[in-house]
């Protein structure tokens, strides 16, 4: 496991430790580059137009397209740093 990896799997544990919880914004930047950087692309079909939460979540991954993994990784453990 790289070093990058490692700082993003304990950015992961620390966002679950946050004593304050992100606004919904933060929360959909926050879930967009977590599957960005573990998974690449989104992949499948968008959720249908009564699954508000699934759209939203869909949508700002979406955004990501072509991001590179790394650098989700690193936009992902920077964010959670500035949550912190």
């Amino acid at each position: 496991m790289s070093d990058l990896e490692v700082k993003f799997e304990a950015a992961a544990q620390n966002v679950q430790k946050l004593s304050k919880r992100p606004d919904n914004d933060t929360l959909l930047k926050l879930y967009a580059f977590y599957k960005q950087g573990k998974e690449g692309n989104v992949s499948g079909k968008r959720p249908g137009i009564t699954d508000f939460k699934g759209r939203a979540k869909y949508d700002a991954w979406a955004e990501l397209k072509d991001t590179p993994k790394e650098a989700a990784m690193k936009s992902y453990i920077e964010l959670v740093g500035s949550l912190g």
